[in-house]
């Protein structure tokens, strides 16, 4: 179970906010006797997250406003509706953590195909394993060695909504089985969610003798259902419902020669677990009633709706904490002759909140209706207690036929 538990705070996207106390008038470093360093939240199935495909890892994990093509469901499904081919399906693969382990993957099948001139539909499965764990009790007791699994499958349609805008619903069934049934209560948890999204995108000539197009995207993905993985218990984990928008210009240097500039911002509507408050003798404070005493911050045991709204101010930090609840994509193509392509990009997550920093590198080749890409991460930062990065060596693959 630790295996498990350092995959889910790897994949941690977080969000946080402050409600100070209002009638002392004190701060959150009063309250607490020290700065509040780290503040990183975790959710249900953090794999949904993880970016698929190899060409928008390649370009700093950002895709809401790219180009359309078959993966574009995870980033705006919304783009669909603007994808040239009549039909794509695409086949994406990663080997995921390996400098921790050596069997974990998560793959990923895309499919879209083109409804009519206006509106085009797509469906896809991620399939996330942990690899093979051995299992063991309070008493270090082998309970037998099983091999956790999530997988989620979408279907969306997309519709052109004028000349230059569309829209997107998308919905999506989530399984996580990450316990096996080993533990006497334990059980595999379900949800059921939706995407919205819009995309727009326009030819613009705003550069003299040159071709531009401008495009930007919004997307609200995972709106759905809190996970419940123990039946002897009512309590039940978010999953990583997530806010993503940002533009992308590309330019045409020549009829051989193209740039395309995008930038994506995340966070994640999920509110934070606030502080509590504590003292060196009797350790945590609690109400009568059982209920631990909020230091700063709020109650984060609360609906769907209501967490998605209180996320944008229940950070125990206040504003400052707020901003730094958003990841930043950055993310560079090249385009020669329609065929071969070079990509870079950057990752920029606070430390306060996870501390993913990331430089992307990737590249690919399509010919006729065959496209192959791969890209490779590379880490700014190590972990201070063994010197390395746990996303350090990590490749996608992604290989897609259009039609």
């Amino acid at each position: 179970m630790k295996r498990i538990k350092l995959i889910t705070l790897m994949f941690v996207m977080i969000f946080a906010n402050v409600k100070m106390n209002a009638q002392s008038g004190t701060t959150i470093e009063e309250i607490l006797g020290h700065n509040l360093e780290y503040n990183v939240i975790s959710t249900a199935v953090p794999f949904m997250s993880i970016a698929p495909d190899a060409r928008s890892s390649a370009m700093g994990d950002i895709g809401v406003s790219t180009s359309p093509d078959v993966y574009s469901m995870h980033w705006n499904p919304a783009k669909y509706a603007f994808i040239e081919d009549d039909m794509a399906v695409g086949l994406a693969y990663s080997p995921w953590l390996r400098s921790l382990v050596n069997d974990m993957n998560i793959a990923y099948l895309a499919f879209a195909k083109r409804i009519d001139s206006k509106s085009t539909f797509a469906s896809t499965l991620r399939y996330f394993t942990l690899g093979d764990i051995n299992y063991r009790d309070g008493q270090n007791v082998d309970q037998g060695t099983y091999s956790p699994n999530e997988w989620a499958i979408d279907l969306a349609y997309s519709r052109k909504l004028g000349k230059y805008i569309s829209g997107s619903v998308a919905g999506r069934f989530i399984y996580s089985n990450l316990t096996q049934g080993v533990d006497t209560y334990s059980k595999p948890a379900i949800s059921v969610a939706a995407d919205v999204a819009v995309y727009y995108t326009r030819d613009v000539y705003w550069f003299s003798g040159l071709d531009a197009n401008f495009s930007w995207g919004v997307a609200i993905t995972n709106i759905g259902s809190k996970m419940n993985y123990d039946e002897s218990t009512l309590d039940k984990d978010f999953i990583p419902t997530n806010l993503r928008f940002g533009p992308s210009l590309k330019i045409d240097i020549d009829d051989f020669n193209s740039f395309a500039f995008s930038v994506d911002f995340n966070k994640l509507l999920v509110p934070t677990p606030p502080v509590y408050l504590t003292d060196s003798v009797t350790g945590a404070q609690v109400m009568e009633n059982g209920e631990p005493v909020i230091a700063a911050g709020m109650d984060n045991e609360v609906g769907l709706v209501q967490g998605m709204i209180q996320s944008f101010y229940d950070a125990p930090g206040g504003f400052q904490e707020e901003l730094k609840e958003f990841t930043i994509g950055l993310g560079a193509e090249y385009w020669y002759n329609d065929v071969f392509t070079v990509r870079a990009g950057f990752f920029h997550e606070s430390q306060m909140k996870g501390d993913r920093r990331y430089v992307t590198l990737g590249a690919g080749l399509h010919y006729n209706v065959f496209a192959l890409d791969v890209s490779y991460l590379v880490p700014v930062n190590n972990t201070a207690t063994s010197g390395t990065n746990p996303l350090e060596n990590t490749l996608r693959f992604s290989l897609s036929f259009n039609i």
